[in-house]
């Protein structure tokens, strides 16, 4: 199972965008849902995520110094 639903995707690509078979093909699945107004993007990373990352990944003095 690929996850896609492939005979939707297709209708809306061939009829909805008008897309030639080709086209639709050489899209990549985010080109796709750009095309049909699904891209939202990843969010940014807030500042819960900053500070979990952080508390994770602490900064080590003189780990990694160069000098």
């Amino acid at each position: 199972m690929s996850g896609f639903d492939w005979p939707a995707l297709m209708q809306a690509g061939l009829r909805g965008l008008g897309l030639k078979p080709a086209e639709f093909w050489a899209l990549t699945p985010a080109e796709l849902r750009v095309m049909l107004g699904e891209a939202r993007g990843i969010a940014p990373l807030g500042r819960g995520g900053l500070d979990a990352l952080m508390q994770a990944y602490p900064d080590l003095r003189g780990a990694n110094d160069d000098g």
